[in-house]
């Protein structure tokens, strides 16, 4: 009887994972909405307002223009550091109110161990606008 019960519990145990797998699973055409591009900092100012640390930044992402964006990655960058400074960013969000600041896209960093971001950036200098793909 106890053997029965366990391959029961084995059996829906299975099945829970599989579709919490699933659940969290996002499409290829999910992945293919979001639109991720190169792009270089033209322009770093500080962000007093914010309730985290953070920059103003400015980034070209050529034939797509200058967008805007506040990033919470004073830990490990300085100004000087972004200026002029090639990233990745998702440049397909909606608009977003931060403080007094409307952020255009989303920067992309990894976090490490203490939480600090590191900047996402092409391999090599790239034009600017490029897709990541």
């Amino acid at each position: 009887m106890f053997f029965e019960y366990y391959l029961f519990f084995v059996f829906y145990y299975l099945i829970f994972e599989y579709f919490l797998e699933i659940l969290f699973m996002i499409s290829w055409s999910d992945f293919e909405k979001v639109d991720m591009r190169a792009g270089t900092i033209v322009s770093v100012d500080d962000f007093p307002e914010a309730r985290k640390p953070a920059y103003k930044l400015k980034i070209d992402f050529g034939e797509f223009g200058i967008k805007q964006s506040s990033a919470q990655i004073t830990d490990l960058y300085s100004k000087e550091d972004l200026l002029n400074k090639q990233i990745i960013a998702v440049v397909n969000f909606p608009p977003k109110p931060i403080a007094n600041f409307l952020s255009e896209c989303l920067v992309m960093g990894v976090y490490a161990e203490d939480n600090s971001v590191v900047l996402l950036k092409p391999e090599r200098e790239t034009i600017n606008g490029m897709k990541v793909g």
